[in-house]
C-alpha cells in the first residue's frame, strides 16, 4: 500500500487554490470545470494534495462530516508543510489570510514549528525538517 492523496474539502476550491498558492506557494496543478475538484502542486511526485467541494465530497462518502470552515476549532487533524524558514513561512501565510494559532517556537527537539488556520479552515503546521 502507497499513501497517494489528501482530499480536502472546503466550500470553495477554487478559493483554497489561490490561498494555498499565496499563502505557501504551492501553484494550481489542475481545477476542474466544474470548479468541484483541483489539485496543488506538491513539490513531490506521487503525492497529491487536493480540494474537493462539500456537495462532492457529501455526495462521494455518502454520509455528513464537520465541515472545517464551519467549525469554531480546528479539526483534529493537519496538514504538515517542511519549511527552512518556518518565521518567514508564518508570517507569509498570516500576510496572506491565516489565521495565527500558534507562533513559531524551537521545540526540545530542535524543530521550529508554527500553526496557522486557513481560511478554509485547514489547519497548518510549518515546520522544519526532523534529523
Amino acid at each position: 500500500m502507497n499513501f497517494a492523496y489528501t482530499l480536502v474539502y472546503v466550500s470553495d476550491v477554487a478559493a483554497s487554490l489561490a490561498f494555498f498558492d499565496k499563502a505557501f506557494g504551492l501553484k494550481k496543478r489542475f481545477l476542474h470545470e466544474s470548479g468541484a475538484y483541483g489539485e496543488v502542486d506538491t513539490g513531490t511526485s506521487g503525492t497529491t494534495l487536493a480540494f474537493v467541494d462539500h456537495a462532492t465530497a457529501r455526495d462521494s462518502v455518502q454520509h455528513d462530516y464537520v465541515a472545517a470552515d464551519a467549525s469554531p476549532q480546528p479539526l483534529g487533524m493537519e496538514i504538515g508543510f517542511t519549511v527552512t524558514d518556518v518565521p518567514t513561512a508564518y508570517d507569509k501565510a498570516v500576510a496572506a489570510g491565516a489565521r495565527a494559532l500558534a507562533a513559531p517556537v524551537t521545540k526540545p527537539w530542535g524543530q521550529t514549528v508554527a500553526y496557522v488556520r486557513c481560511p478554509d479552515g485547514t489547519l497548518v503546521e510549518l515546520c522544519t525538517a526532523m534529523g
